[in-house]
């Protein structure tokens, strides 16, 4: 867990968010409670916000609780959520829950990551997305989002390319506008540096679209969905995603299940 610090910023930081969410000071201080004459004072460095106070700002800001930690110390206050590391045994029911989840999902691939893309838990079914890969994408703190897109991992057998990798890409951009970070905005460039230019027809659906994957079997097509823990209260936990592969048509679904009858 971050300790606290001595306060620096608060006011600065406010602002920041309240404009990033684009509202204003009249809808913020009524979302949270308070008078926009309060609002304006903190926002100007003339008044110093309780630790309530603070909560309830970042609560109506919709920060994530990294964030809302990040504006508490801004504020001189400890952190009000913990950030447990993820191998403690404190979390090893969380954990055996995830791996229950996993398996139940076979015979299709489905993931567990952090909000970086960093792989935490797969099933048997991952190896489909991993074979071909070069070792050096597979290692220990493998990024999902870097497998993917890079030419070296599963890239090639990618149909769609362009369409798909742009719907990663859109996303984390999605992402990273609502919650600014330079090492989100660094893998963003070198994933769309991997990527082809996209050339979308009168038919083009834009980004919900399939991955089309080549496979020895035949061409799988997968539709994904991602999950969240809506209710955490831990750092951790709340910026875990599992991401979970469907068939997006019956001849996938024939492949998938008679490549895990076999293994």
């Amino acid at each position: 867990m971050t300790t606290a610090q001595a306060p620096t910023g608060f006011a600065k930081q406010l602002r920041y968010w309240r404009t990033l969410r684009r509202v204003s000071q009249l809808d913020l201080a009524s979302s949270a409670d308070t008078s926009q004459r309060y609002l304006s004072f903190l926002e100007q460095g003339r008044s110093h916000p309780g630790r309530t106070m603070v909560v309830r700002l970042a609560e109506s800001l919709e920060l994530s609780l990294r964030e809302r930690n990040g504006l508490l110390l801004a504020a001189g206050y400890a952190p009000v959520f913990p950030e447990t590391d993820f191998s403690t045994p404190e979390l090893a029911p969380v954990r055996e829950a995830l791996e229950r989840i996993l398996h139940g999902h076979m015979p299709y691939p489905a993931i567990c990551t952090r909000a970086n893309g960093e792989l935490l838990a797969a099933n048997s079914a991952f190896d489909l997305l991993t074979e071909g890969a070069v070792p050096g994408l597979l290692g220990p703190a493998m990024n999902v989002y870097r497998l993917a897109l890079h030419p070296d991992g599963l890239a090639p057998r990618v149909i769609n390319l362009p369409e798909w990798g742009r719907h990663i890409t859109e996303a984390l951009r999605g992402k990273a506008l609502r919650s600014p970070d330079p090492t989100l905005d660094a893998l963003i460039a070198e994933l769309e540096s991997y990527l082809p230019q996209a050339n979308p027809g009168p038919d083009h659906l834009g980004f919900a679209v399939p991955l089309r994957l080549r496979s020895a079997a035949g061409e799988l097509r997968l539709m994904s969905t991602i999950s969240s823990f809506a209710t955490a209260t831990d750092v951790t936990l709340s910026e875990i995603h599992l991401e979970a592969f469907l068939p997006a048509d019956r001849a996938t679904a024939e492949i998938l299940r008679h490549l895990a009858e076999r293994r």
